[in-house]
């Protein structure tokens, strides 16, 4: 059960675009997981801090809803994070959720805009480009990503 830890704004829909785009993405990426049926999902974007995990899975087709499985907890709530990682909050958080979920040793990929948040050269992060959000290409290198680590 791999797991892929999901960010929305500048991969669901382009940053800072008006409220009528959010999301505009993610058909792109619901394909992708369909393709993919055995990755499960963990929010790690920012939206969890506002919003119920029920409230962010109405966001995803039913199908791809039941397969939200958590969200990753808030990097100033986690003890013991390795030296190496108290630099790069997201990539800690996603550890932390593993680890938390007896599930370290689990294939993950983080789906994400922001390379910083992350150590340099993590192999784990699928990078996108926060002004366009999730791209049909973008999607189709994602797949074969995703198919890799199965």
């Amino acid at each position: 059960m791999p797991i892929l830890f999901l960010d929305f704004d500048g991969v669901l829909h382009p940053e800072h675009c008006h409220e009528s785009k959010h999301f505009c993405c993610l058909p792109v990426l619901e394909d992708a997981l369909r393709q993919a049926p055995e990755w499960q999902v963990v929010i790690s974007s920012t939206w969890r801090l506002q919003k119920s995990l029920d409230q962010l899975r109405c966001r995803f087709s039913a199908d791809i809803a039941e397969r939200v499985v958590g969200e990753t907890p808030r990097f100033n709530s986690l003890v013991d994070v390795p030296s190496s990682l108290v630099a790069y909050e997201r990539e800690a958080e996603c550890q932390a959720w593993l680890r938390s979920n007896d599930m370290p040793y689990l294939p993950w990929l983080a789906l994400d805009d922001r390379s910083w948040l992350f150590r340099p050269f993590c192999k784990s992060l699928f990078l996108s480009d926060r002004k366009t959000g999730l791209t049909v290409a973008a999607g189709e290198q994602l797949k074969v990503r995703m198919h890799q680590l199965r």
